[in-house]
């Protein structure tokens, strides 16, 4: 490592920056399914003003080895390269309201520095509340409302939720170690979950980072726009089905997912009040849509056919994550 160079660089309009109330954070890597927080900021940042706060230095903290970037290489020479870039950008929401967010692929290392700094600026502009997002595969279907899960900091932070999961040990990622040192630290973070069909976790899912544009404007009373992503998840449902309209094994297997998802939710009624409060809730695809999109799944990790990304226009998703 080059001690000589900054750990993370703060643009000139740091310095004049005031209070900004809000965080969000989302960092993304293989671990997040459905591409969930990389659709969420990269949706939030092409769709809102902004104006770039910080810079980490990705030399620093990325493990190129393990993640490498992509090059391009165009008839006899490269000519791009797709820099890793974890950065805080200031937004601002529909009404105006400023919100600060941390986004990028997750770091490989120096995971401790990483999240001291990023508290240390949420300290420096006065930052209230910090809000992480991220999707995990869980056995449920695509043709069910998103389930979103919270946690927090402090049990008040997230409202009256039933206890799902009990005390289990999961692999660490970024996003839920700054929500344990700003908890250590006495600050309020919150953590917001989307629940992704496992059979379409490797693949871009925008019903899941529209569910949690939703309820991060809620949680943190903003005005978020969330059109492009529903727009999206509307054109790769009708795009699948269309590919794939005679699968009744598929038909079967997401079936008897519905089933296990419904007996699920009667047996938490909690659940099902929540549910009814969320705003994500949408039309129910077709049985078609069903089979395609489990279909296109199953095609995706064989190499066969679109990948569900083709489905996502560039406005909805740049691409893949740089350090992913």
């Amino acid at each position: 490592m080059d001690d000589r160079r900054e750990f993370v660089s703060l643009t000139p309009a740091a310095k004049s920056l005031g209070v900004v109330p809000v965080l969000i954070h989302a960092t993304y890597s293989p671990m997040d399914a459905g591409q969930a927080a990389m659709l969420f900021s990269e949706h939030l940042v092409d769709s809102l003003q902004h104006e770039r706060i910080a810079t980490f230095d990705p030399d620093q903290l990325i493990n190129y080895r393990q993640h490498r970037p992509h090059m391009v290489f165009e008839d006899w020479r490269f000519t791009d390269y797709a820099e890793p870039e974890i950065v805080l950008d200031l937004l601002r929401d529909d009404e105006g309201k400023a919100l600060l967010l941390l986004h990028g692929p997750e770091p490989d290392l120096q995971w401790n520095r990483f999240t001291d700094t990023v508290i240390e600026l949420a300290e420096r502009f006065g930052v209230e509340t910090t809000i992480g997002v991220q999707g995990i595969p869980m056995g449920v279907p695509h043709t069910r409302p998103i389930q979103l899960t919270m946690h927090a900091t402090e049990r008040h932070l997230i409202g009256d939720q039933p206890e799902l999961f009990g005390t289990i040990q999961v692999p660490g990622h970024v996003s839920a170690l700054l929500e344990y040192r700003m908890g250590q630290r006495g600050h309020h973070a919150v953590g917001i979950t989307a629940a992704v069909p496992h059979y379409l976790a490797s693949s871009p899912y925008p019903p899941a980072a529209s569910a949690l544009v939703r309820r991060v404007a809620q949680q943190a009373d903003l005005a978020l726009p969330v059109g492009e992503l529903e727009a999206a998840a509307a054109r790769m449902g009708a795009d699948i089905a269309e590919q794939v309209k005679d699968q009744p094994e598929v038909l079967a297997l997401v079936t008897a997912l519905e089933a296990q998802y419904d007996s699920f939710m009667r047996s938490q009624p909690q659940m099902v009040a929540a549910q009814a409060a969320q705003d994500d809730a949408g039309a129910v695809p077709t049985a078609d849509e069903i089979g395609a999109a489990a279909e296109a799944f199953l095609a995706d990790l064989m190499g066969e056919g679109p990948s569900v990304r083709d489905h996502v226009s560039d406005n909805d998703a740049a691409g893949p994550p740089a350090g992913a």
